[in-house]
């Protein structure tokens, strides 16, 4: 792999890598079970390059803040590739947004360019709050021919002749602009800075390297961080290949293990957990004697790897398991949200360990993660070299919020100095994840002090952004907490949203409003749906800015309800 130590930006090594390995395959684009692209890295120059001039000759240049709005492909990569080029700043959205959601982001981020697939641009443009968006130059991708794109243009023609300028940066300034949150309640965008990247990337490859040859699955978004950094910085800085799958059918993902023989894949904890399930069914539904010599060859497995994974004995011993997934799988990775215990040594028994880890945007894309030496179920690892974690004020178990001081933990909030003064403290970034470690040092998750949920499916949700679809409640006034924030139960993976209601000075609490509560509850997707409520009988502690003071107001309730009689499911 390249040297990162060499590099000031992301950009630069970028640019190295496609030099380093022209010949070899860089990019695979998959729908369904029809291959539609593959690149080499020299094929990926010639298609980035004539972006980048065109760029530039519209005006992009040093700072200018770019957007992506797009399912993973390869002219998602290509067009980052081409604003790293030109010395932009990236900024990743996530496509399953809303148009309004979209169009908030777009808005607090400045961007002033956008690269985005054609339903998404109509979705944008016939959304209420476009006309009031104030962009630049727009590139569609896959418009079809004939169609008025009302200013934008195709991505496909969006090419000029002759070599665009390179423009380097440095490390501590800005790469992207990703956000944690946003989509109703105020915007987080992480600031990230090219010094995040890159060594985040040195980090994460230290444990698990990548080489030509190698082949990274690519299922999360690309907008996601950790794959922005495992399914595209890393694998391009070692000269491996990324197989973009543009569906999530799960026998597409399977075939696609077998097709590309897979070496390394990123999965969210919800599609790991199906897995295992679609497994052991498999498994149950062998014949009694097949199923006793197949759970003979696992224990016998179980036993030879305890201490660390023995790849070739793992598919002498279980070869049908192995070539389910391709042949060549090194490693699942998977983290950001709870997996449990016995899903992660179901996998490891079959010699096909997953490496959980745990990580946040503010924090690039991982902290700590397992190294495998020796296999932990019941941790999420290591620090990563760089990293340092510390469990702040520490109870009798050794339990406290997790702070994390290293060179990939984000510059600042955009635009917000006060949330950013409380999240990072001389140095320090406060998780808001409660946690310890245990006498090896691996570190244990084992709850959340901060308001906050993360899904199965990798998702994180905050409370904040729910608040908005209840907006004409007939009460006096409301919040939404996340249940173990304000009871901290010290155990992940059961999280539920809460709603606190104030109701107006002689209100009696009625049917009707229980009706338009739950109307409106069942209007929001079902992992973001409010999972019970409770009345309060005291106004709500506010700033002089007539902001609710969260933290005060959820100490309170924790105090004064516990949580078996204040939540009432919906």
């Amino acid at each position: 792999m390249l040297d990162l130590n060499e590099y000031s930006s992301l950009g630069a090594a970028l640019r190295d890598a496609l030099e380093r390995w022209p010949n070899e395959t860089c990019l695979i684009e998959s729908d369904r079970d029809r291959e539609k692209l593959r690149l080499t890295y020299s094929d990926f120059k010639e298609m980035a390059l004539p972006l980048a001039r065109a760029l530039q000759d519209t005006g992009f240049s040093e700072s200018l803040r770019a957007a992506i709005i797009m399912s993973n492909q390869s002219k998602w990569l290509v067009s980052a590739y081409a604003i790293f080029y030109a010395g932009g700043i990236l900024v990743p959205l996530d496509y399953k947004l809303t148009a309004a959601e979209q169009i908030r982001l777009l808005a607090h981020s400045n961007s002033k360019y956008l690269v985005t697939e054609y339903h998404i641009w109509r979705a944008l443009v016939d959304a209420p709050d476009f006309p009031e968006l104030k962009m630049g130059t727009v590139l569609v991708t896959e418009a079809p021919a004939g169609q008025d794109l009302k200013g934008a243009f195709r991505w496909e023609e969006f090419r000029r002749k002759g070599e665009p300028t390179f423009v380097n940066r440095q490390r501590q300034d800005t790469a992207s602009i990703v956000y944690s949150s946003g989509t109703g309640g105020q915007p987080k965008g992480c600031v990230l800075t090219h010094e995040n990247y890159l060594e985040q990337c040195r980090a994460l490859t230290t444990w698990y390297p990548f080489w030509p040859g190698v082949r990274y699955l690519s299922i999360l978004p690309t907008n996601h961080a950790i794959d922005f950094m495992v399914g595209f910085v890393g694998p391009f800085v070692c000269g491996a290949s990324v197989i973009h799958l543009r569906t999530l059918r799960p026998e597409f993902v399977r075939d696609a293990f077998s097709r590309y023989q897979i070496t390394y894949v990123t999965l969210v904890p919800l599609i790991l957990k199906n897995l295992e399930k679609g497994l052991r069914a498999k498994f149950e539904a062998l014949p009694p004697s097949k199923r006793f010599f197949l759970h003979g060859m696992i224990a016998l497995n179980k036993l030879l790897t305890r201490h660390r994974p023995w790849v070739q004995l793992s598919r002498l011993l279980l070869p049908q398991v192995h070539q389910a997934f391709g042949g060549e799988l090194l490693a699942m990775m998977t983290g950001g949200a709870f997996v449990e215990a016995s899903t992660l040594q179901f996998f490891y028994d079959l010699g096909l360990p997953v490496a959980n880890g745990y990580g946040l945007t503010e924090a690039c894309t991982v902290l700590t993660v397992n190294d495998l030496k020796p296999f932990r179920a019941d941790t999420v690892g290591k620090p990563l070299p760089g990293v340092e974690i510390r469990i702040l004020k520490p109870d009798r178990e050794g339990i406290g919020e997790i702070a994390a001081r290293s060179p990939t933990i984000m510059s600042h909030y955009l635009d917000d100095p006060e949330l950013t003064a409380e999240t990072i403290v001389e140095g320090w970034l406060l998780t808001g994840d409660l946690g310890r470690f245990d006498s090896a040092g691996h570190l244990q998750l084992l709850g959340r002090k901060k308001n906050m949920i993360v899904t199965p499916g990798g998702k994180n949700i905050y409370p904040e952004d729910i608040e908005n679809v209840f907006d004409g409640l007939p009460v006096k006034e409301y919040c939404v907490f996340a249940a173990d924030y304000l009871w901290p139960a010290k155990e992940l993976g059961k999280e539920i949203l809460v709603m606190a209601l104030r109701l107006e000075p002689g209100q009696q609490f009625s049917e009707a409003i229980v009706d338009q509560l739950s109307a409106l509850n069942r209007s929001l997707p079902d992992f973001k749906r409010v999972g019970g409520y409770l009345i309060w009988d005291k106004d709500f502690p506010r700033t002089a800015s007539m902001k609710v003071k969260r933290a005060e107001l959820a100490a309170e309730i924790g105090k004064a309800l516990d949580r078996s009689s204040a939540v009432v499911p919906l």
